[in-house]
């Protein structure tokens, strides 16, 4: 499993796409890109979806996206991606009392316990006090991670 740190944006795109019955119906995608402004994840999904599309589409949205890690899996099945927020637990000093702050991950797996199995691994490699407090099933497609040009 690999992760990437980065700035991230949620871009949703619209096409018409024929189904397997050969009519054409007007969908709605949504993908992850790394990029550094809205203008790069503009350009990026764009790039990025013009190998997959025949015909037009259009950018529908992009917005910053809250999670600032993404894991990718090695394993072929794991074809979904998951949110998950982790608390971690620190103590104040001072006041003694528990502190917790919140965070998000995109986690690519193929189902919401092998999500969970997967934070687990990547977790128990560290030292850091943690609940994960929300694991949800995503509409993201894919993310698609920076090339260098």
């Amino acid at each position: 499993m690999k992760s990437r740190t980065a700035i991230w944006f949620e871009t949703k795109i619209s096409y018409e796409k024929t189904m397997e019955d050969g009519l054409q119906k007007k969908v709605k995608e949504q993908y992850v890109v790394d990029a550094l402004s809205f203008t790069e994840a503009e350009n990026a999904i764009t790039e990025e979806m013009s190998s997959y599309i025949s015909g037009t589409f259009d950018v529908t949205d992009i917005k910053k996206a809250s999670v600032k890690e993404v894991f990718f899996s090695d394993d072929e099945k794991d074809d979904r991606w998951y949110k998950l927020k982790l608390e971690f637990i620190t103590i104040d000093e001072k006041t003694e009392k528990e502190k917790r702050s919140s965070v998000w991950y995109l986690m690519q797996a193929a189902s919401l316990p092998t999500a969970v199995k997967y934070i687990g691994e990547v977790m128990g490699k560290t030292m850091i006090d943690y609940v994960v407090s929300s694991v949800a099933e995503t509409k993201i497609f894919d993310v698609f991670e920076h090339k260098a040009q």
